[in-house]
């Protein structure tokens, strides 16, 4: 067990994980990986994500409202 995640073995892991599913499907699987530990860390912190998305929609309603009456 002690040698379990030597540089070799995770190389091993990344040829295996080409093989089976691609070139084109790794950067995907990456990609939800990261999204999926994003929000299990914004989870456990007690922020979840709608609360995350109303507020960067109300800034941006209100930079649009904003410039809209610069505007007018």
């Amino acid at each position: 067990m002690d040698n379990l995640f030597t540089p070799t073995h995770l190389i091993i892991v990344l040829v295996i994980a080409l093989l089976i599913f691609g070139p084109r499907k790794l950067p995907e699987l990456g990609k939800g990986l990261g999204e999926g530990l994003r929000g299990f860390k914004d989870g456990i912190k007690g922020q979840p994500d709608a609360a995350k998305q109303e507020n960067a929609a109300a800034k941006t309603d209100a930079v649009t409202t904003t410039q809209t009456q610069t505007k007018a």
